[in-house]
């Protein structure tokens, strides 16, 4: 498949309605409206096509960025590459899917955390404060938890919104996971309030890290 019948095909499964509400959400005007499960679907009929997926990225179109993720092959991304994509991401949610599904399975993936937690661009900092949510709650040896906590005590309430997302999640996982730690995360997040009013649906946790933690603690017991 070609970059320009791929793009054809999501603009063909594109809604407008769906279109505005994510606009409503904060997605640029470069995309189509296309539903997630729609483009799940279009990735299993192409499958894995690396240079398909670093075609699809470069046009800065949601759903081609998000298609890109699901096709694109980390085994064959240098770290300099991947660090050239995180800068590139149209969107926060195309953040997200390229976190979880490239970002996360990453060879080089510690080194370019400790880059990424130095560095001033947003996208590359969410996915460094992300990548280390992601060791606080599985494997913090190594990590100075305390010292950290003071940077997002510090840092959260003025960080860009693209940082301040996986910043406060990586503060809800230090106090979901680490019970020494607990009452001080708590009591960071009840000081910033950051995501204290955030709209949430029905059955669904609070991003809140306060609400977040005694969720997640209290389905542990």
């Amino acid at each position: 498949m070609t970059t320009k019948e791929a793009l054809a095909q999501l603009q063909a499964l594109g809604d407008e309605k769906l279109r505005a509400q994510m606009m409503k959400r904060g997605a640029p005007e470069n995309q189509f409206g296309v539903k997630h499960g729609d483009i799940r679907t279009l990735a299993k009929k192409i499958k894995t096509d690396h240079a398909l997926g670093l075609a699809l990225w470069k046009t800065g179109n949601v759903e081609a960025q998000h298609l890109a993720v699901l096709i694109l092959d980390p085994k064959k991304l240098s770290a300099d590459e991947l660090d050239a994509l995180v800068r590139t991401v149209s969107w926060s949610w195309v953040a997200d899917w390229l976190n979880n599904y490239i970002v996360d399975n990453h060879a080089d993936k510690e080194a370019l955390r400790v880059r990424w937690m130095k560095d001033k661009h947003p996208w590359a900092a969410r996915s460094g404060w992300h990548l280390t949510g992601e060791r606080a709650a599985d494997d913090a040896e190594g990590l100075d938890l305390p010292a950290l906590l003071d940077r997002i005590e510090k840092e959260m309430a003025k960080a860009a919104p693209e940082v301040q997302w996986t910043m406060n999640s990586c503060l809800a996982k230090i106090g979901i996971n680490h019970p020494a730690l607990r009452k001080r995360a708590l009591a960071i997040g009840e000081k910033l309030g950051v995501y204290r009013d955030y709209p949430v649906s029905k059955g669904c946790t609070s991003p809140f890290a306060p609400i977040w933690i005694e969720a997640m603690v209290k389905r542990q017991k």
